[in-house]
């Protein structure tokens, strides 16, 4: 069983010599904030300079607010939209207590696109301080994760499944976790990762410091701050369930055989990379293959794909490779690229804070983006449902006369997709058909 041991924590700290370094921690009130810099946040030079070569100049509401709080070494709940920088409000902090303090940091995240990109954002800031990372998540090969493990990593950054496994194999010890960050809480909780989560935390010492952030607030994320947290403090930069303020939204109501016309107008008419959202796995794989045969460069990433493939796809896309994107859920919260110009949900999702999840792709770090939804006529309550999350109305749209004629699909349809309620794992067959619990109530 790899060991973690206790040097880490004085290795790291002797890189970072915090003496006379560290300025004095600014308490930051939400009116405040575009006047601050990292450095009133209390973080040391060797991070403000590493944040300064990434051309990272003044932290976001969250990072301003979270920050300190964290650096204090108290328990903290962060809620804030998606896009808005949590990575670093819990990261930076995260890093600099792991310099001063013994222990490692425990990342848990629901997805492997997720990971990947924190673990690389957490690379990037701790290059200078030479920071280890182990990256553990499903489909990728349990041995290099173990190499990883042996060469006693400052931070671990694993989805809850992937870290389970090693548990039950012996191959981990969680005895010098320090710090746990449970980040997108209610997307792991949503996809039925609580009891590997109580996994974990039975794993490491009762003594330690527990961040936990997510996009909203329902109930079942209070009852796991409530049994997991102490005294937390919340810091809370946008109503749980609201959107990013510089996405424009919209919604069409069309049938379902208008859908895929009108999805073909709107590629052709909004230039730039483009976003699809499907309800199922085999309706994405079905769309990007439609989408080529409009002319336009797409793939599609879900739960099907091997971990090589979603990362070929989702690096292809953010690259250029591919204009066009269709994705289920499942990878809503792993995209994370900087300049999509449009969201497209081809259908409506399976819950209302999915919509927050999906539309907040967009409109990233502080830039303008567009969403554009499609309902059919029977689904107008469950727009209701989102409006009444998101505290908006969404702006209803005249669907276009000039609708280009219907494709013939190249792709043979599976029998059980038009069936109304087929389809695997649950999530029924085809686009329209299934009525999700939250929607038929």
């Amino acid at each position: 069983m790899p060991q973690n041991t206790t040097s880490q924590g004085s290795t790291l700290g002797t890189r970072l010599p915090m003496t006379g370094t560290v300025g004095q921690v600014q308490k930051v009130e939400p009116s405040t904030v575009g006047s601050v810099t990292f450095t009133d946040l209390g973080l040391a030079p060797v991070f403000t300079n590493t944040l300064a070569k990434l051309n990272i100049t003044n932290p976001t509401p969250i990072q301003a607010q979270a920050i300190p709080v964290v650096l204090t070494g108290k328990d903290i709940i962060g809620i804030a939209q998606t896009g808005t920088g949590k990575t670093l409000a819990f990261g930076l902090p995260m890093l600099q207590r792991l310099a001063l303090t013994k222990g490692t940091g425990l990342v848990l995240l629901p997805t492997r696109e997720l990971a990947a990109q924190v673990d690389e954002k957490l690379v990037a800031i701790g290059k200078d301080l030479g920071i280890k990372t182990a990256m553990l998540v499903g489909g990728a090969n349990m041995g290099a994760q173990m190499r990883k493990l042996r060469e006693n990593p400052h931070v671990i950054v694993a989805t809850p499944g992937r870290i389970n496994d090693h548990i039950r194999q012996k191959t981990i010890d969680l005895s010098q976790v320090s710090i746990l960050i449970l980040d997108e809480a209610d997307r792991m909780l949503d996809m039925g990762f609580e009891p590997q989560i109580r996994t974990v935390i039975a794993m490491i010492p009762k003594v330690h410091q527990t961040l936990l952030f997510s996009a909203t607030m329902p109930d079942k994320i209070a009852q796991m701050a409530k049994a997991y947290l102490h005294a937390p403090q919340t810091v809370q930069v946008a109503t749980s369930g609201t959107t990013v303020a510089k996405i424009s939204e919209e919604i069409y109501f069309v049938t379902k055989e208008e859908k895929s016309r009108l999805l073909e107008k709107l590629i052709a008419d909004n230039p730039g990379t483009i976003l699809v959202f499907s309800r199922t796995k085999h309706g994405a794989k079905r769309l990007a293959k439609h989408i080529q045969d409009m002319g336009h460069t797409a793939t599609d990433i879900h739960s099907n794909k091997s971990l090589s493939q979603r990362t070929e796809a989702l690096l292809g896309f953010k690259k250029g490779k591919y204009r066009v994107l269709v994705a289920t859920d499942i990878a809503a919260r792993g995209i994370d690229v900087s300049d999509i110009g449009l969201v497209i949900n081809y259908d409506l999702p399976d819950s209302a804070e999915d919509y927050v999840h999906r539309i907040g792709r967009t409109g990233r770090a502080g830039k303008e983006g567009k969403a554009i939804s499609f309902a059919e006529h029977h689904e107008r309550r469950d727009i209701q449902t989102i409006e009444r999350l998101t505290k908006k109305r969404l702006p209803e749209k005249s669907k276009p006369q000039d609708l280009p004629p219907a494709r013939q699909s190249t792709i043979k349809e599976r029998p059980y997709e038009s069936q109304k309620f087929g389809g695997h794992g649950g999530r029924g067959g085809g686009h329209g058909g299934f009525k999700p619990s939250w929607r038929r109530k």
